[in-house]
């Protein structure tokens, strides 16, 4: 059994550095963290159980030891998982796709949104949030593209939601390459 007295367990997460590239600032202030690139600038909050500090090209997230320790090894890994993202997002952004599956079902562009006609008797308006961009390749294609990984996948999960594959036709929307596994239908004896 463990004592509380023993040193604090690091998260393996968080003991990898992040590595800044050309183009990139990193600035960390009291309680927050701010990352400005070529695409954009994000930002984070800082928690007092974890620090951050720079070297060169290279960031690393360090416990400063205030706090529990569980809840300093929890937002150690959490601190440098995001500031990772982040940086990956201002320098070359994330991208998710989506494809529509069904006869007669598609996409198009209704101002900075897009429109989806999926079975419903009503189009279904899908406007994104701010910082996210949408396109539609083709009809049945839907691509979403930003800096902030979180905001991307979020809102190709509310995409997703209005009609998620089933799984006797297959018919709906899925993200690009998902497998949907599909059942047997009832057949007569």
């Amino acid at each position: 059994m463990k004592s509380s007295a023993l040193s604090i367990d690091m998260s393996r997460i968080g003991k990898t550095p992040v590595s800044i590239p050309s183009g990139v600032t990193l600035e960390v202030k009291k309680e927050s963290i701010e990352v400005v690139g070529p695409k954009g600038s994000l930002s984070f909050p800082l928690f007092p159980e974890v620090g951050v500090t720079i070297h060169e090209s290279e960031a690393q997230v360090h416990q400063t030891g205030e706090g529990s320790s569980k809840r300093a090894g929890a937002f150690h890994g959490l601190v440098r998982a995001h500031l990772a993202n982040m940086v990956v997002g201002v320098t070359e952004g994330f991208q998710k796709a989506l494809e529509i599956v069904g006869t007669g079902w598609n996409a198009k562009p209704q101002g900075s949104g897009i429109e989806l006609q999926i079975g419903f008797c009503h189009p279904v308006q899908c406007d994104p949030p701010e910082g996210v961009t949408v396109s539609t390749p083709s009809n049945t294609e839907i691509v979403i593209e930003g800096i902030d990984k979180q905001k991307v996948g979020q809102f190709a999960a509310e995409i997703r939601k209005v009609r998620p594959p089933e799984p006797y036709k297959g018919k709906g929307i899925r993200y690009k390459g998902e497998y949907v596994r599909r059942k047997a239908g009832k057949t007569l004896a």
